[in-house]
């Protein structure tokens, strides 16, 4: 497995992630229709050339879903029970077909689980960049984390 277990993520690592991606026409216009978003300024150029930005945006859930994307190699790929909620969200820069988006995480915090023995919760805070290093969307993440070391099964009396 190529995620960090618990005991990985301290508080104040910091990892930047290798995989890059530039976004595509088509990444947007698939996302908005599977989506059923049909804002025009994420499908109709023509619309999108009156707007203050001249151009389509790509859609900011899309964003969202790349950025959680491009972190899971490299931190919870096989070692995560699943993400508890995403919180403080913001899209601080538009993205535009041809951007190429990176990304670096901050581990904020840890705990270990009060209702699980074998894993614990973890805050991660995501941050993406353009090809130009401008910040396009920030995010905190929750995620429950498997511990490396799993606990013994508790001894069980025989008769």
């Amino acid at each position: 497995m190529a995620g960090m277990y618990y005991e990985d993520l301290e508080p104040g690592r910091v990892i930047e992630h290798a995989i890059r991606r530039t976004v595509t026409e088509m990444d947007n216009t698939l996302f908005s229709a599977l989506t059923y978003n049909c804002a025009p300024l994420h499908i109709d150029a023509e619309y999108s050339k009156n707007s203050i930005f001249g151009q389509r945006l790509v859609n900011s859930m899309f964003l969202l879903g790349l950025v959680a994307g491009i972190t899971v190699f490299e931190t919870t790929l096989g070692t995560t029970l699943g993400n508890l909620g995403f919180n403080e969200i913001t899209f601080d820069a538009p993205v535009f077909h041809g951007d190429t988006i990176h990304v670096r995480t901050e581990i904020l915090d840890r705990r270990l689980s009060k209702k699980r023995g074998d894993s614990g919760v973890v805050t991660f805070k995501h941050v993406a960049l353009n090809q130009r290093d401008e910040v396009v969307c920030q995010c905190t993440r929750v995620g429950l984390m498997l511990l490396r070391e799993q606990p013994k099964e508790p001894a069980t009396a025989t008769a």
